[in-house]
């Protein structure tokens, strides 16, 4: 029984329960790095805008949710819409109010808004000094 007890534990390393992995993630990343070249790479970009030029919905698919991202935005729930039509809320125009609602509630909180705002202009400048134009 003692036996039984002592394969059943951990090893410094292991996660309990699990042996030690053979092959793990970062095996396969390093040969899929190994075999996709950045010229393979675009290779393949190359042959997707054109086929997505040509019509096809899935490159344009493909390509659009690599350059645009996938939408974060959920739909409302029916009954969520239901309550804003009921209570006569308008959702864009209380997230839009907000920050002036806010600022009045609160002035002492925002006093230092102008300053933020100007430190924010510095580094955007700074930025853009620092990063190379694009060429057109």
């Amino acid at each position: 029984m003692a036996k039984v007890a002592e394969i059943r534990r951990a090893k410094p390393g292991e996660l309990r329960g699990q042996a030690p992995h053979r092959r793990t993630q970062s095996d396969y990343m390093a040969t899929l790095l190994d075999r996709v070249t950045p010229e393979a790479w675009g290779e393949v970009i190359d042959a997707t805008v054109a086929t997505a030029k040509s019509g096809d919905a899935q490159a344009r698919a493909w390509l659009a949710s690599y350059l645009l991202g996938r939408p974060k935005a959920e739909a409302p729930s029916p009954l969520d819409v239901t309550a804003e039509r009921i209570s006569g809320e308008d959702a864009l125009v209380a997230k839009l109010a907000h920050p002036a609602i806010d600022r009045f509630k609160y002035p002492m909180l925002h006093d230092d808004d102008e300053e933020a705002a100007a430190i924010n202009a510095r580094i955007a400048a700074e930025l853009a000094e620092r990063i190379p134009k694009a060429k057109a």
